[in-house]
């Protein structure tokens, strides 16, 4: 399909799954720009945002990687957008959710959502970065199959002496629950990949060792326990932001349901009693206008659907951890 619809690009077709962190670094090493983009595909860019991105790298001081602010398919902030770096107590604090005096948390809360600041460590979902330095610190590395590897690349960024900067002015949605379904090869994979970092990094003492091994085997171990499948959300109210009659008609029959249409937000906005599903039309709204309007509208009762321009489909995700659903029209 990528060869078909883009005969431009160069794609990589490996035969079997090398993993994520090879996988990027074969892209970058053929790649021949100045700046590389590490960009999960479960991901959706406002049309500016390169060009934004390529200003900012510019502009702060001594800058490594740039990742923007995530949100999920429902317009909640994603925490994960910006972390520290998970030392031997961080990553017990994280463990366990408890607090340890001035020990800092998983998360980097000194900036807030909307803020550009100067933190540790970005998720792999989003990195701009200068593919001079990304081969500098020789990218990714490669015994993380899946997960960790975000980190462990922050940290070679640190230690070379470059600033990882957190863009909170320009967000993106990551589906997240697309690449992988949270269940127990999912958790196995995660807490491996964080015992892999723990031990390439913050190797310590026998007794602390052991102590953080256990708890990471204890979690994933509950986690994978208490995993269920979520039942899908039962919507009461439809509407599609769009001005094409024709195009409501057919999400209409597609859903089997009575679709509203409207042409802006504030017919929405003082819904909030009822669930709701808010398709939004990307021949009408841009990308960017799409991410604002899912973050302006986002609540709890409220998941969207995103029907992207010349495709006879509406695609979305109810949840950060599941997988997300395609709808043909």
């Amino acid at each position: 399909m990528m060869q078909l619809v883009f005969p431009e690009i160069k794609l990589i077709a490996n035969k079997e799954n090398v993993g994520f962190s090879k996988a990027n670094n074969q892209g970058v090493a053929i790649a021949k720009g100045e700046y590389v983009c590490i960009l999960n595909p479960d991901t959706v860019v406002a049309e500016h945002t390169f060009t934004r991105l390529l200003q900012e790298i510019k502009d702060l001081p001594y800058s490594g990687m740039l990742g923007t602010q995530l949100i999920d398919g429902t317009g909640k902030f994603l925490p994960e957008s910006k972390r520290n770096i998970p030392s031997p107590l961080t990553a017990f604090r994280r463990l366990f959710g408890i607090r340890l005096g001035n020990v800092k948390s998983y998360y980097a809360d000194h900036v807030k959502v909307k803020e550009i600041g100067d933190i540790q460590v970005l998720v792999g979902a989003f990195m701009f970065v200068k593919r001079t330095q990304y081969l500098e610190v020789n990218g990714f590395d490669e015994d993380y199959f899946m997960y960790g590897e975000d980190i462990d690349l922050s940290y070679k960024m640190l230690k070379s002496g470059y600033h990882n900067y957190y863009v909170g002015t320009i967000a993106t949605i990551h589906y997240k629950g697309e690449s992988t379904a949270r269940n127990k090869e999912y958790l196995e994979r995660f807490y491996g990949a964080m015992q892999l970092f723990y031990e390439k990094h913050f190797k310590s003492n026998r007794i602390f060792d052991t102590f953080i091994f256990l708890g990471i085997q204890i979690i994933s171990f509950v986690k994978s326990k208490l995993y269920k499948e979520r039942l899908p959300k039962q919507i009461d109210q439809y509407f599609i932001i769009t001005n094409n009659k024709i195009l409501k008609n057919k999400v209409e029959k597609a859903l089997n349901e009575d679709v509203v249409a409207v042409e802006t937000i504030s017919g929405l906005i003082d819904r909030k009693n009822k669930t709701k599903q808010i398709i939004l039309d990307n021949e009408y709204l841009s990308f960017a206008e799409i991410i604002d309007t899912m973050q302006k509208l986002q609540d709890k009762n409220t998941t969207f659907k995103i029907k992207p321009a010349n495709c006879n489909y509406i695609i979305g995700s109810n949840y950060s951890d599941e997988k997300g659903e395609v709808i043909k029209l």
